[in-house]
């Protein structure tokens, strides 16, 4: 029987799975799980709450006992700015505050093309341990309108890799959570067993989650229509949980 797992598991081709630490990105992974061998990157950058979201990928990864994991670096990304997450010279907005940038339609938690940074090491791994797949847990539909979470910008991506890569080379971008809403990933997770105690949302803090900010209100709110409780420390989930139903 063990002889039959093993066989089963060594078939399963390999993926990248960059892993935040983030609810969507631990559900993304489960998923990818069921077909896929996982090699886990996490990307830091500078962000308000690095080192708890590192927290969450390494407890994430012990979860599925995954052995094969990276941790990198972006430090140009702070350097550049641009974003409430990473200039401590702007505020993380919190509930009934503006939110937009000058553009009035993109928060000012969004990191200027961010994704593609992270996406480029994801290829770059993937290339050399020989994976034939990218999973990212982008969403769309109901995330905080980041332009580098839409469908077509990982489709432009592809058709990057197969320009800048080896031409045998086979990289796929899987986003399997891009058009659900947050309650389905949170259902989602659940079915699956994801270990969504060992995430992390916040944008502002690392010792109990904030629950006031967008992406604390998203993730109460995705909890709450879901009909599951969440399993994450909050300084004011009240708060949050009532801002969310205005």
């Amino acid at each position: 029987m063990a002889n039959g797992k093993w066989r089963m598991m060594s078939e399963k081709p390999k993926a990248v799975v960059l892993l935040s630490g983030g609810m969507d990105s631990c559900v993304t992974t489960a998923i990818a799980n069921q077909t896929h061998r996982l090699a886990l990157l996490h990307a830091s950058y500078g962000q308000r709450t690095e080192k708890r979201e590192r927290r969450a990928f390494e407890e994430i990864a012990d979860f599925y006992g995954v052995s094969e994991r990276l941790a990198v670096r972006f430090d140009v990304i702070r350097q550049i700015g641009g974003s409430a997450l990473t200039d401590a010279g702007m505020a993380v907005p919190e509930s009934g505050e503006a939110v937009g940038t000058a553009d009035a339609e993109i928060p000012v938690t969004y990191v200027p093309f961010r994704n593609a940074h992270f996406l480029s090491a994801a290829v770059s791994w993937a290339e050399v341990i020989g994976a034939n797949a990218i999973f990212i847990g982008a969403v769309a539909e109901d995330s905080s309108g980041y332009p580098d979470c839409r469908p077509e910008y990982y489709r432009a991506f592809e058709s990057v890799i197969r320009e800048g890569t080896r031409p045998e080379t086979r990289i796929e971008i899987v986003t399997p959570v891009i058009g659900m809403r947050k309650s389905e990933i949170v259902r989602r997770g659940v079915e699956l067993g994801a270990p969504l105690e060992r995430t992390w949302s916040c944008y502002q803090f690392e010792d109990e989650a904030c629950g006031v900010c967008d992406s604390c209100r998203l993730r109460l709110r995705a909890f709450a229509e879901a009909g599951a409780a969440d399993p994450i420390a909050y300084r004011d989930r009240l708060a949050g949980q009532t801002r969310v139903a205005r």
